[in-house]
């Protein structure tokens, strides 16, 4: 039975959904057996995996077919833990077999109003599918964080209103995160130019585990 299951989702692209759900499975392979799940239609996520070498260390991806839910519910049965990429949408069949199939589920945030907004409609979606699954637990995670940047600071102030909390982890605005996507590996599989973005993803991944 796996540990944690967990979806990376948003209604709005752009926010870094794939980016997080690939190297969060990447760190989490290092600690068991994961599997990816590629919910989007856009495939980002495979085209990605499909990119790799043999020994760039990317978990396995599935497509799931009609039927997501019982996708899920069986690599959950082999696999220690299980990320889900979902589509850019709040509403309909595909989000509805994840959020009630998962534990955790992590909702990307650039740091700008507009995609604050957008986020509303995840908070209330969420609300909605416990009433299904009552131990589903989500946070936001701010992403392309500038530690200086005082609209950074403003977003955290900004998201703390909301129903659903956000990770004191984030990812910052790094470079390797883009040279991570375009050589078709994890940050992990970069090395010593990609130290800081794994100090990123290790942070999360303990603070999500801890969920």
């Amino acid at each position: 039975m796996a540990d944690r299951i967990i979806a990376v989702i948003n209604q709005k692209g752009g926010t870094g959904k794939t980016t997080l759900a690939l190297n969060l499975a990447a760190g989490l392979a290092r600690r068991g057996s994961t599997h990816l799940v590629d919910a989007d239609p856009q495939r980002s996520l495979s085209q990605w995996v499909g990119m790799a070498s043999a020994g760039a260390g990317l978990p396995p991806v599935a497509q799931p077919g009609s039927d997501l839910f019982t996708t899920i519910a069986q690599l959950a049965r082999t696999h220690r833990y299980v990320v889900v990429d979902c589509p850019p949408a709040v509403q309909g069949d595909v989000v509805a077999a994840v959020l009630r199939s998962v534990h955790v589920a992590l909702i990307p945030v650039l740091p700008s109003p507009i995609d604050l907004w957008a986020s509303v409609d995840m908070a209330s979606a969420v609300g909605e599918a416990r009433r299904l699954n009552p131990g589903l637990r989500a946070c936001l995670v701010l992403n392309q964080l500038e530690t200086r940047n005082a609209l950074a600071r403003a977003m955290r102030e900004a998201v703390a209103e909301f129903d659903v909390p956000v990770l004191q982890a984030g990812m910052q605005r790094r470079a390797a995160y883009r040279s991570a996507a375009v050589e078709g590996v994890s940050v992990y599989g970069l090395g010593k130019r990609a130290q800081t973005a794994v100090g990123d993803m290790e942070t999360i991944i303990e603070e999500v585990l801890c969920l």
